[in-house]
């Protein structure tokens, strides 16, 4: 099979869909690959680099999507890739398609195979390649949302960890999955005071066993979320619902009730957000106020730390496009059920139910649409 890797061109994303050693091995396996010139700058490869892995470079996108079996990126496809895109060939990417219905269209119309990471699954029904980039997100959401209370950024002028005499800042994670607990992980080392909000008593109880008594944690209601909030000086939201919207936990009364120059980064922001003030920003324009609040809303937070990024997206998407690129999409696709649930849109169906749902499609069982 030919692989394709193009140069990814949203807003400061500097992430590559396969590094030089993921590259050896697919070259390895008998496949060629072939790299839009300067893919891997930004994670600091080297178009020497990937030829001496065993690549070849192509000057442009249009080349690759003109020739390549099989599309490897990281984010969505922006419309101009969309148009690339052709009948038969597979793309293997992050799509978040449930709140994007410009992004679901063109791919329905492009007749393509598109298999998106963020809805594989696995044996325990995690989602193995979205955890270690919501590893990466809720890492650095805290980081952010510090830099975002200083008084020069628009925020309170809190210091999260406080100083001797002086309270520490209070943070508010919704959600206790792989980012939230991260976040936490991270605020609580800067000695914030931190509380998690779940619906899910496993989930809090897991929290506390990790944690200990340094961590507080709250059972999800409506009523708690707004007593919360209203009190944080950070608000980091995490909520997932696999391949379908993010609920909006937090609304614009809630807003409106926050303290003048208290933070919210809403990492959900890839499913819509579960703030309902919030909008995608990029990492150019990464913030706004609305209500005195500041709001960070970035879509690919993790594209700013590229290098780390992209090598941790490669230990886990790599078996998949093996898989992939070794047996053709169809077998692979058969084979394994985990993978299986990664299709989202095939052949101009939508296979992807939570999709479906959010947009008013039709839903077509992955199973039916490949005819097992």
């Amino acid at each position: 099979m030919l692989v394709g890797v193009p140069k990814e061109i949203k807003n400061h994303e500097y992430r590559v869909g396969l590094v030089p050693s993921s590259v050896r091995e697919l070259v390895h396996h008998g496949h060629d690959v072939v790299v839009e010139t300067g893919a891997g700058v930004g994670a600091g490869q080297s178009d020497e680099d990937y030829v001496a892995a065993g690549a070849t470079i192509a000057g442009s996108a249009d080349e690759i999507f003109a020739r390549a079996d099989m599309i490897v990126k990281v984010k969505e496809p922006l419309a101009v890739e969309r148009k690339k895109l052709r009948p038969g060939q597979v793309l293997f990417t992050y799509l978040h398609l449930a709140p994007d219905v410009e992004q679901t269209e063109d791919l329905i119309a492009s007749g393509a195979i598109c298999i998106a990471y963020e809805t594989v699954t696995s044996p325990n029904r995690t989602l193995p390649l979205l955890t270690p980039m919501s590893e990466v997100a809720g890492r650095m959401s805290v980081q952010v949302g510090a830099r975002c209370l200083e008084k020069e950024a628009g925020g309170r002028g809190v210091l999260l960890g406080g100083v001797p005499g002086v309270p520490a800042g209070d943070v508010v994670i919704l959600g206790g999955g792989v980012a939230g607990t991260n976040a936490a992980l991270i605020a609580l080392g800067m000695g914030a005071t931190v509380t998690v909000v779940d619906r899910s008593a496993d989930v809090l109880r897991r929290l506390v066993a990790e944690f200990g008594t340094s961590i507080r944690t709250m059972f999800s209601t409506r009523d708690a979320i707004e007593t919360l909030v209203t009190g944080a000086d950070l608000v980091i939201g995490t909520v997932l619902v696999p391949g379908a919207e993010a609920p909006k936990l937090v609304t614009r009364e809630m807003v409106a009730g926050m303290k003048t120059g208290s933070v919210i980064v809403d990492v959900a922001i890839d499913q819509g957000g579960c703030c309902e003030t919030s909008r995608p920003t990029t990492h150019s324009e990464p913030t706004y106020v609305v209500d005195g609040v500041v709001h960070y809303c970035v879509t690919n937070m993790p594209g700013a730390l590229a290098r780390t990024s992209t090598f941790a997206l490669n230990n886990v998407t790599l078996p998949f496009a093996l898989a992939i690129a070794d047996k053709g999409y169809r077998v692979a696709l058969a084979e394994d059920q985990y993978l299986r649930d990664g299709l989202n849109v095939i052949e101009g169906m939508v296979t992807c139910k939570p999709v479906a749902d959010a947009q008013g499609r039709e839903y077509v069982k992955p199973e039916a649409a490949l005819k097992l």
